[in-house]
């Protein structure tokens, strides 16, 4: 049997593959909301509601996915993707948003970057007064040399370990390794996210800063979209401008 939450993720991928349009170019997303809007999406695509919609996995888990339900899937193209879909591991009422913990974050940033939309799904668990609240900061690290790589990550967070299993450390699709990091909240975002960009050995990190054009998020009180209209005064790297406070609109009213 379900539960709440999943009820909730599903809504919110359902909301999200209503988004889709005919011939699109997707980015599609890694974790289990991600996977429950690559389902969705194979769903309009058998029913005949859509039609011409190919994908660009951000990870291996979800080519597979994509593959076995039919969505026929390409490479990043240099013009980038029409529309991506990812989940997120926390998301503040300004759209920033950290994610990794399914280990994707390089590909999904990559991809999210590349996207003219970018909308982040999720439940209401995810929502947070600030990053670092709920969840840690992953950080994809190389495997050459990570071992000074995750002193200094120590030396930068509050806690640094690099993500194992089964006593084995974790290798990315990308044959790199994960470093999950913990810092003293609340922190300046932007501060750190420039402080890891420029920490050699760091080839991405989850702060994904800026990016989101908007998010459905379902919880309690039904499905809610937060949207964010472009600020031309005030850039960041890696997607839409950073809107001043206050410009991020919340609507609970979505057509699906």
């Amino acid at each position: 049997m379900s539960t709440a939450a999943d009820q909730r993720k599903l809504q919110a991928a359902q909301a999200a593959a209503a988004l889709v349009e005919d011939g699109m170019l997707l980015g599609l997303g890694t974790g289990s909301t991600a996977a429950l809007f690559v389902t969705a999406l194979a769903t309009r695509l058998a029913n005949g509601s859509l039609h011409g919609v190919r994908g660009v996995p951000t990870s291996a888990a979800t080519a597979h996915q994509a593959g076995e339900l039919g969505i026929p899937l390409e490479e990043l193209p240099p013009q980038g993707v029409d529309l991506a879909v990812d989940g997120m591991d926390e998301l503040t009422a300004s759209l920033d948003a950290t994610k990794g913990l399914g280990g994707a974050l390089l590909r999904e940033k990559i991809v999210a970057a590349a996207a003219k939309r970018f909308v982040l799904i999720g439940d209401a668990s995810k929502l947070v007064d600030h990053l670092g609240q709920r969840a840690p900061v992953p950080v994809e690290v190389a495997r050459f040399g990570w071992r000074r790589t995750l002193r200094r990550l120590s030396e930068l967070a509050g806690g640094a370990s690099l993500r194992a299993l089964g006593g084995e450390a974790i290798v990315t699709d990308n044959g790199n390794h994960i470093v999950d990091c913990r810092f003293d909240a609340p922190f300046d975002a932007d501060a750190l996210a420039s402080s890891l960009d420029g920490l050699p050995g760091v080839l991405g990190h989850g702060l994904f800063l800026g990016m989101a054009h908007e998010a459905l998020v379902a919880g309690e009180g039904g499905l809610r979209r937060l949207t964010r209209e472009a600020d031309a005064t005030s850039p960041r790297a890696g997607g839409p401008q950073r809107e001043p406070s206050g410009a991020v609109q919340d609507s609970h009213e979505v057509t699906t």
